[in-house]
Order: C-alpha cells, then sequence, then structure tokens
C-alpha cells in the first residue's frame, strides 16, 4: 500500500480545537472525501479491500469442490475476511497519518476527534460496501445456496466490516510501527475466529472458552450468518447478531476517540 497521508490540513492562526466531543458533518464529509480521494490515487490498496475476499470466496469454493460444504461453510468467511481486511488496512493506514505528522496538524484545526475518526469510517464504509456487494455476488455466482435473503446476508458482513473498521482506528493508537500494527491482528481478530463457532459448536466449547466467545461480537456474527443460511425468517438471534455488531463497532470507536492524543499548536 502507498501512503495514504499524502495531504493534510494546516491550522489557520489564532485558530483553536473544538471541544473533544463536538461533532459537525462538515468536517465529517470533508474527512471522508480526503481518504476517498487519497484511496482513488492507490489503486493497490483498493484491489485489496475490494477484490480479496471474492478471490477467497471462489479459493474456498474450489478447495471444497462441493456447493454443498461450500454453502454451509461460506456465510460466515463472507463476514471474516471484511472483517480481516477492514481491520489491517484501517490500522496501518491511520497509523501512516499519525507517524507522518497529519493526524497532529488536522487536530489542530477546528475538528473534533470524532469528526476525524467518523470520517475516516464513513470513507472505508463505502469501500465496504462495494467490497461485500461483490464478495456476495460472486459466492452467488459459485453455487451459495441461501434459505433466507440476499440482502440480510450483505448487512451483516457489512456490519462486520465496520467493526474491523472501527477496531482498526482503536488498535492505531497503540502501534508505533507498521509492523505493531500487523501484531495486533493475533491478539483481536485470530481469537475470535477461533471460538466464533465455525470450527466447533459455541456450547461444546469448554467453559472458559464459551465465555470469552459470548463476549466477543464475531460470535454473534457468525450466529447470523448461519441463521440467514438455514433459515427464510429472521428472527430474534440475527436481529441480536446485527445489534451486537453496530453496537460493538460504536464503542470501538468510542474508545478510540478517547485514545487519540490531541495536540493544541
Amino acid at each position: 500500500m502507498t501512503d495514504l497521508a499524502r495531504s493534510s490540513s494546516s491550522s489557520a492562526p489564532g485558530q483553536r480545537p473544538t471541544k473533544e466531543g463536538h461533532l459537525t458533518a462538515a468536517m465529517t464529509f470533508a474527512t471522508a472525501k480526503r481518504v476517498l480521494t487519497q484511496l482513488r490515487h492507490d489503486p493497490r490498496t483498493i484491489a485489496l479491500m475490494v477484490l480479496v475476499p471474492s478471490v477467497l470466496m471462489v479459493m474456498l469454493r474450489y478447495v471444497f469442490n462441493s456447493a454443498a460444504m461450500f454453502s454451509r461453510v461460506a456465510p460466515a468467511l463472507l463476514g471474516f475476511f471484511p472483517f480481516l481486511l477492514m481491520f489491517l488496512v484501517t490500522s496501518i493506514t491511520t497509523l501512516r497519518e499519525r507517524s507522518s505528522g497529519t493526524l497532529e496538524r488536522l487536530l489542530t484545526t477546528p475538528m473534533a476527534k470524532l469528526d476525524l475518526l467518523v470520517g475516516y469510517a464513513l470513507a472505508f464504509s463505502v469501500v465496504a460496501v462495494v467490497q461485500v456487494a461483490l464478495a456476495v455476488a460472486v459466492s452467488g455466482w459459485l453455487g451459495l445456496d441461501l434459505a433466507g435473503a440476499a440482502w440480510a446476508l450483505v448487512l451483516v458482513a457489512l456490519l462486520d466490516a465496520l467493526l474491523g473498521v472501527a477496531l482498526g482506528l482503536f488498535a492505531s493508537a497503540y502501534a508505533r510501527t507498521e509492523f505493531q500494527a500487523v501484531q495486533f491482528m493475533p491478539v483481536v481478530v485470530l481469537p475470535q475466529l477461533l471460538v466464533c463457532g465455525l470450527f466447533q459448536p459455541r456450547p461444546q466449547m469448554a467453559d472458559g472458552l464459551r465465555w470469552f466467545s459470548n463476549a466477543m461480537p464475531l460470535s454473534y456474527a457468525v450466529e447470523a450468518l448461519q441463521r440467514v443460511a438455514g433459515s427464510s425468517s429472521l428472527d430474534v438471534t440475527y436481529v441480536r447478531g446485527a445489534l451486537v455488531l453496530a453496537g460493538s463497532a460504536l464503542v470501538a470507536l468510542g474508545l478510540a476517540a478517547a485514545t487519540l492524543p490531541r495536540r493544541s499548536p
């Protein structure tokens, strides 16, 4: 990936930062537009975020070489792959802007932390919509058989991607190098993958792991995705999964705002 932090905003003389929690639509959309403009000039990052999940679904289909097995496993992974990729790209991108001084310069303007972080989340959410829609479309072409509606699958997968964005923003506050940002993946992502119920039903896990699984948002995403795959009705399990993902993303975004340092000019 090339550096997304090539352009930045400088504070006007005498300006002072606004209140930490004050969120303004103009600042938020300006940040989102800046990030999207930079992404447009970075085709490798766009290809990574948009195409890789679809390519992985193609590989998965022919690893099993069975439409029935693919339909059993693919829904859960349609949520996991965007979660993983958006976490990596967001954490590394934010770290680069932090290390280049872009974030510090932006925060000396009348911009709240939430303006900045919500702008980042909004920009990457636009990419996530394309990413998830393409992956679901490719999976359908590969023979994915869903009992439920495709839009319900897209919604949960998109919420998974947004959670990855929010956690990536949060993790970037504790990394000092890109290597450290990548090191957070085994801490934040892989444990959730192991206990989410994809490899072993959660009720059959040891007590400690089952309790840990109950606290992880990816577990509820897998439940919701499996519900879409196996049932035509959206029951409380699906609604609970979607709400847990949305709530977890908001909490992670709030934590990212709380840990983002601000320096006055």
